[in-house]
């Protein structure tokens, strides 16, 4: 019989319930609607993105990247383009290569566009091959090409390169492979034609970068597919190569990565389903159990999404157009997203378990989600911000993509705690507590979780810390260190402008036979002249270091002349052109007035302005490619554009050969610079092998100072803080000597493994020592708490690695080398940090918490963790 005393304290609980719960609604409903209306705000701001182009944001700041950006503001580009055609052959010095050179010849004039024009000069034709000195000596001699045969062909060529001036014999067998035999009887299996574009009309300036090489690649592509038609010798082969057709269309890379990220999303739905299942009891239905593993499923993913659109819409305000704190989006930025499903589905993962644990222990859906947001939250707490910081500590880093990496990175990782931590539990109330009155929750079947294979599996690899902890260390961290270090030394530093061209296409396979065979990598090396540069000194000085170039190795020349542009050579060319009778007469004045000699010096006292003003008249087009005025009018800047050829290994040689041919120009007290795209790289190679430690010990330094001073003030145990560090540090290492064992070098992508082991390693740990202080006090031994802990919290940090790798695992199929490498060392990082969460960790565990027993038995012994009651 209930007494009325009874009913109403019945009366008055169900009151305080129907209250709690109607609270609970508003509260959750607001969460879930702030974080739909943030993801659409934020989804329209990540419309307004920019992609950076080349090496935009890859590069330091330094003079040789801000030489190039500031010829790319301040001089018009030259309208002229080369063409490189490769023909295979048998024997290409012979009947048959004159054949298809001619060939080609033809069939490229036949197609070009009507606003393309050849570019010819007096020094050189506007179509050179390995064969022109044989075309114009048959010529002369009015003999058909057509009619000569081999060894007509073949007797020619060698008379005409013992003829000719040494730097034409040169230039003419840069155009055979260098294994080629040129004795007496030459023979070659493949030669070059080069083809000159002009291409002023066809490309016009009023275009966008963008526009411009989307009109280039047009343009080369047309040509290639007439080449490509051209009927050949029979055995003879020909493929067009150009820097637009290697680099073809700029949106495939993000085309392939949302293709590979969308393969990704599909393993982790079948994954994640795995880590999720609902395991039924005897005599229970499936279809719940199905029904709730895929709501959990795609809960996770859709907030794993929701945290990438934040990440992209904080990026934008953070970026160009806005603060201006971040540069574009690049190459870089783009594998923050790689990181956030990482992360997002490590938080989704315990997050999950631990309120499934909660409910299968007979509590309510609110006291469950309550309890699993303070005792994991305050792990992915920890996770967030220690990470967050090891990311941020990247804005030391000299390469600006970098910074902007780790400053995306700390955004987006903030963004999924949020996230989990509002949207997940608010959507999960909002679901269960419909189902909760009904009695459809899974109660029992969430009970079963730990007899799943995962959770068994980790609670048998605790028992090897918890027996052997001091072998198990020895192992590990002597082994493991040792050949992290050897992985450290075998690691190569490389960057390469094909890193971010697909490895199958003909333009790449064209490259590679050009780049190991020939001696020629057709290129241009700029140098900036900044200063008072209209002075008689430094136009002497000009001239002297043209002369000089001409006998720079890797400098290309036509006749003993260094092809460089220049405002002297801008000179040579109007006074000393086809047209020799009547050169532009004020050039001819103003060339008088200031002394100019046959040997285009000038005057000590002539007046240089005067006769730049008037190249500015006579030849606008041309002379603004080499000059540039500031606001007062006086010349300030001079650009020379060189052709050189030195490749990725030779510029190194290159530019301390040109540091000594440059010094008659430094010596006026000008401001000289060099630079180039290879050089440019060859700087990003210096500055990720100069920041790599640095950015490495200061990140996990950032780290260890946080989690010392949070365990000290939280469980007056700053050491905890060192041990949960400490296997971080291995896996940075333990990835290192995969990278050096299998070949991956360091890079601008994998330079992100710094980032990616701290924010797979740090969070694995944290997780493991904050369930580890809880489950001491519940086990009255240290090894009964290593198997609770191992069960509950490594079965989850196995299913997240697991889910992480397979799904990283399809970016090793990717056709651009540093996203299959980024896939692999994502596989590599996330791999080691369950090893080192689980075994190492574990381990260090084990001693320190014996070690406190013996120094402190009365430790307190309970069945559950103290926790505050949840209160509203």
């Amino acid at each position: 019989m209930t007494t009325p005393g009874h009913l109403g304290r019945t009366e008055d609980k169900t009151g305080l319930s129907g209250r709690r719960s109607r609270r609970g609604v508003a509260v959750s409903t607001t969460m879930l609607l702030i974080a739909l209306v943030l993801t659409a705000l934020f989804a329209a701001l990540s419309g307004e993105a920019q992609s950076a182009t080349g090496n935009e944001g890859l590069a330091p700041d330094n003079p040789e990247v801000l030489a190039s950006e500031t010829i790319a503001k301040r001089f018009d580009e030259s309208g002229e383009a080369v063409l490189q055609v490769l023909v295979d052959g048998d024997d290409v010095i012979g009947a048959d290569g004159l054949t298809a050179a001619e060939s080609i010849m033809d069939s490229i004039e036949a197609a070009l566009p009507a606003e393309v024009e050849l570019s010819a000069t007096a020094e050189r034709p506007a179509i050179v091959h390995w064969l022109s000195a044989v075309q114009v000596a048959l010529a002369e001699q009015e003999i058909d090409p057509h009619q000569a045969d081999d060894a007509t062909v073949s007797q020619i060529f060698s008379e005409a390169l013992e003829s000719m001036p040494a730097e034409q014999a040169d230039f003419t067998t840069s155009l055979l492979p260098s294994d080629a035999s040129l004795g007496s009887s030459p023979q070659a299996d493949s030669g070059l034609l080069l083809v000159f574009l002009q291409l002023d009309q066809a490309v016009p300036e009023n275009l966008t970068d963008a526009e411009q090489e989307e009109a280039k690649l047009a343009i080369d592509t047309q040509v290639a597919e007439a080449v490509d038609g051209t009927e050949l010798p029979e055995g003879y082969t020909a493929e067009t190569f150009s820097v637009a057709l290697l680099v073809g269309d700029p949106s495939q890379v993000e085309t392939e990565l949302v293709q590979l990220f969308g393969a990704a999303f599909l393993v982790i739905f079948v994954l994640l389903g795995f880590v999720y299942w609902v395991k039924p009891g005897m005599g229970s239905r499936i279809v719940p159990g199905i029904r709730r593993t895929i709501a959990d499923v795609l809960l996770t993913l859709v907030t794993v999404v929701m945290a990438i659109i934040w990440m992209n819409g904080i990026g934008v305000l953070l970026g160009p157009g806005y603060l201006d704190w971040i540069g574009p989006m690049n190459d870089v930025s783009m594998i923050v997203p790689v990181l956030l499903i990482a992360l997002g589905i490590d938080y989704a993962i315990h997050l999950t378990s631990r309120y499934r644990e909660e409910l299968a222990a007979g509590r309510s859906v609110g006291d469950a989600l309550v309890r699993a947001v303070r005792t994991v939250g305050v792990a992915l707490v920890l996770a967030t911000v220690t990470t967050a910081v090891g990311f941020l500590t990247g804005v030391f880093n000299p390469v600006p993509a970098l910074v902007d990496f780790g400053v995306l990175a700390a955004v987006g990782i903030v963004s999924s705690f949020l996230l989990m931590m509002t949207f997940v539990p608010a959507t999960r109330y909002l679901i269960d507590r419909r189902a909760e009155p009904r009695g459809t929750l899974p109660r029992q079947a969430f009970g079963r979780g730990r007899e799943r294979l995962l959770p068994g599996i980790m609670a048998r690899v605790a028992g090897l810390a918890a027996r052997a902890p001091v072998l198990t260390l020895l192992v590990t961290l002597g082994l493991g260190g040792s050949i992290g270090v050897w992985g450290q030394n075998q690691l190569e530093v490389r960057f390469s402008v094909t890193d971010f061209v697909q490895d199958d296409t003909p333009a790449m396979a064209v490259y590679n036979q050009l780049t190991d065979r020939f001696d020629r990598v057709d290129e241009t090396t700029d140098v900036l002249i900044t200063g008072d540069v209209a002075t008689p000194e430094v136009h002497n000085a000009l001239v002297s270091t043209l002369d000089e170039l001409s006998e720079v190795p890797d400098v290309q020349t036509f006749g003993g002349t260094a092809q460089a542009d220049s405002p002297v050579g801008l000179l040579t060319t109007l006074l000393t052109s086809a047209d020799q009778d009547s050169p532009p007469e004020a050039l001819v004045e103003a060339a008088e007035a200031a002394g100019l000699g046959e040997d285009l010096t000038v005057d000590p006292g002539a007046n240089v302005a005067e006769l730049y003003d008037t190249l500015l008249i006579v030849a606008p087009d041309e002379a603004e490619r080499v000059l540039a005025r500031n606001d007062a009018g006086s010349f300030e800047m001079i650009r020379m554009s060189i052709q050189t050829s030195a490749g990725e290994s030779g510029v190194g040689e290159l530019r301390e050969n040109l540091d000594e041919a440059l010094a008659p120009l430094v010596s006026t007290g000008v401001e000289v610079v060099a630079t180039s795209e290879r050089i440019i790289d060859d700087e990003i190679v210096t500055a990720l092998t100069e920041s790599q430690i640095i950015t490495l010990l200061m990140a996990v330094g950032a780290v260890l100072v946080l989690l010392v001073v949070t365990y000290g003030f939280r469980n007056r145990r700053p050491m905890l803080g060192v041990i949960t560090v400490l296997p971080v540090g291995l896996v940075v290492l333990w990835t290192f000597a995969a990278m050096g064992a299998t070949g991956i070098p360091l890079g601008p992508v994998t330079a992100t493994i710094t980032g990616l082991a701290i924010g797979a390693g740090v969070p694995y740990t944290i997780h493991v020592t904050n369930r580890f202080q809880e489950d001491r006090l519940r086990h009255a031994s240290t090894a009964d708490a290593i198997r609770s802990t191992m069960r509950h919290t490594g079965g989850a940090l196995a299913g997240a690695a697991i889910t992480n790798c397979a799904a990283f695992g399809i970016l090793t199929t990717s056709t651009f080398t540093p996203f299959h490498q980024l896939g692999l060392v994502t596989i590599y990082a996330v791999g080691f940090a369950l090893l080192a969460a689980t075994v190492v960790l574990p381990s260090l565990l084990t001693l320190w918490d014996k070690w406190h027993r013996r120094n402190n038995p009365a430790v307190v012994t309970t069945s559950e963790v103290p926790v505050r009651r949840y209160t509203r």
